[in-house]
């Protein structure tokens, strides 16, 4: 007579044998594709190669309007719409991505201007000024570089909004409290 092993009892066993699923524990990072170590690294490398790629506005203004220069303005879609320097293109500097840089600048070779809301001493939408040390020309400057391109140009002035070839509507920044 042959013997029957129960069902339940052989699946347990063929279970056991099995290997299941990794269980970590909660407190043990995870690997990401963040490196903070390797941007701090870059953007300590760029410091000084920075500056030497900083132009006033006459001569930024010069070179941007050469045949295959192009100005990029990494702010949002938003403030892009409500206004920018004649010619700029848009990509928001959320959107940076390899494929959508060389959709829009091409070779990375091409001549790259490019600004912010803190080259304007108006202070007014859309270039309302954030704090210096956020000023968004440097990580746009940061990762332009960090993608391979090398050919960044940085508008290093401070001007008036009224002086520049603007495309948009300058809306005032409501009066402060107290103001008369």
């Amino acid at each position: 007579m042959r013997k029957t092993v129960p069902v339940a009892a052989f699946l347990l066993a063929a279970a056991a044998m099995m290997p299941g699923p990794s269980v970590v524990a909660q407190d043990e990072p995870q690997p990401t594709a963040i490196d903070y170590d390797g941007f701090v690294a870059l953007a300590g490398e760029l410091g000084e190669y920075r500056e030497g790629r900083l132009l006033g506005w006459e001569e930024w203004q010069r070179r941007a309007t050469l045949p295959g220069a192009i100005i990029l303005d990494t702010r949002s879609e938003s403030a892009f719409a409500m206004g920018h320097i004649e010619g700029a293109v848009n990509l928001p500097f959320s959107d940076f991505t390899e494929d959508k840089l060389a959709q829009i600048v091409g070779h990375p070779e091409t001549p790259i201007f490019i600004y912010c809301n803190n080259n304007f001493s108006d202070n007014v939408a859309p270039l309302l000024l954030k704090r210096m040390e956020l000023a968004l020309n440097i990580p746009t400057f940061i990762n332009l570089h960090g993608y391979g391109y090398r050919n960044i140009w940085e508008l290093g002035d401070t001007v008036n909004l009224h002086d520049v070839p603007w495309n948009g509507h300058i809306i005032a920044s409501p009066p402060q409290a107290g103001a008369d």
